[in-house]
């Protein structure tokens, strides 16, 4: 094995600091899309609250399309990762923990900032595909997810059909939660969901 030379050295704390300019650029986008939607969120605004120059965030993602993209992306991953060390051991004994961190999934920043996106995308030529793209990979990837949790066998018929309405039911909530905060009529529609997956899902 080689010695590792001066440069050797030099090029790993840049490459730390890139890798963590970048995901300070990702969060403050998905924080500036959820709080001032995609009107309010130029590159320059990204920047200021990552702390960063605009020449160092167009150096990471040269279009602006190419930053909010990416930065959905890496929030849906972060959280599909987050939903599954909270059953690291597979499918839940309790269906009804499932469904609320499913639920909980759709009431966040992230939900937010996506519908942000979806709405922008649907006026702009050029975010559209990336945004439909990303969706149907998160999509997918939350559907494998609630199957996995749930202990769902999907050769069953109406099974799939079952937990996609779930996912469904969950994006609905997380629309009404954009104008208001119901948290006691979320916390009943959740119980009811979780008894009729029960019924659903039982061998």
């Amino acid at each position: 094995m080689g010695a590792v030379t001066t440069a050797d050295r030099d090029r790993a704390p840049k490459q730390d600091r890139s890798r963590a300019t970048r995901q300070r650029l990702l969060e403050a986008a998905v924080a500036c899309l959820a709080e001032h939607g995609w009107a309010g969120s130029t590159v320059l605004v990204v920047a200021e609250r990552a702390g960063v120059s605009r020449g160092a965030a167009q150096h990471h993602f040269p279009t602006r399309e190419d930053l909010f993209t990416a930065a959905v992306e890496y929030v849906a991953e972060e959280r599909s990762g987050a939903l599954r060390a909270l059953f690291p051991e597979g499918a839940a004994q309790d269906r009804r923990e499932v469904v609320t961190a499913l639920v909980d999934l759709y009431t966040g920043p992230l939900f937010r900032a996506a519908l942000h996106l979806w709405v922008a995308a649907s006026n702009e030529e050029q975010l559209s595909p990336r945004v439909i793209e990303l969706e149907a990979r998160v999509g997918r990837e939350t559907h494998r997810i609630a199957v996995d949790l749930l202990g769902a066998d999907e050769s069953r018929p109406g099974v799939r059909e079952t937990v996609q309405g779930l996912l469904d039911m969950a994006r609905g909530l997380g629309l009404a939660n954009l104008l208001t905060d119901d948290r006691q009529r979320r916390e009943r529609v959740v119980a009811q969901w979780a008894a009729v997956l029960d019924t659903a899902l039982r061998d």
